[in-house]
């Protein structure tokens, strides 16, 4: 059994701790649909609160701030997944390729990406039919399109399938993927 050791440090160390340079934050890894996100989320929050204190605070709530902070948690949803496509962080089982010979793990791997294009393929197609069926719908408590919702959620699945896409490239460049060798992508190390 591993017992964890504490070594005792005074409290002048501790100080000196925080006097130590702080790595140059790196914003790289970050696109385009991420900054959006972020943004989206932000307008989320700003409703909440906004719902969170004209109901508790004056007693008077604004009824519009509901709708608006669900339709933009439904962008950040599908906004943020693009995040999760193109940084390979979907759940996804890897257990199985522990077992498989490397030729067999390496196709089915590759399977499970032609299948993941071709879903987000089949959802975009989906929702543009969907949205050219309901393009004239309002939200209910402000004069708004509800349409806006419903192209970003399709922009969501456009973007998923072009990361996905690069992400299968990616694959077939460097020789293997996440699924064949999740320790290779951890970004802390194995």
């Amino acid at each position: 059994m591993n017992e964890e050791v504490h070594t005792q440090i005074t409290a002048e160390e501790i100080a000196h701790a925080f006097e130590e340079q702080a790595a140059p934050a790196d914003l790289s890894r970050y696109a385009v649909e991420d900054w959006v996100t972020l943004v989206v989320f932000w307008g989320m929050a700003a409703c909440v609160f906004l719902q969170f204190f004209t109901r508790y605070v004056l007693n008077n709530s604004f009824a519009w701030t509901e709708e608006i902070a669900i339709n933009c948690l439904v962008v950040v949803v599908f906004l943020g997944a693009v995040m999760c496509t193109r940084m390979m962080r979907h759940i996804h089982v890897d257990i199985v390729y522990r077992y498989l010979p490397a030729p067999a793990g390496r196709l089915l791997a590759l399977a499970v990406s032609l299948i993941t294009i071709a879903f987000f393929a089949y959802m975009s197609w989906l929702l543009w039919r969907y949205t050219a069926v309901v393009h004239r719908e309002r939200m209910v408590t402000i004069d708004l399109p509800r349409n806006i919702v419903f192209y970003s959620v399709f922009a969501g699945f456009v973007l998923m399938l072009l990361r996905q896409i690069q992400v299968f490239v990616a694959d077939i460049r460097r020789g293997y993927s996440i699924l064949e060798r999740p320790a290779a992508f951890d970004e802390y190390g194995a």
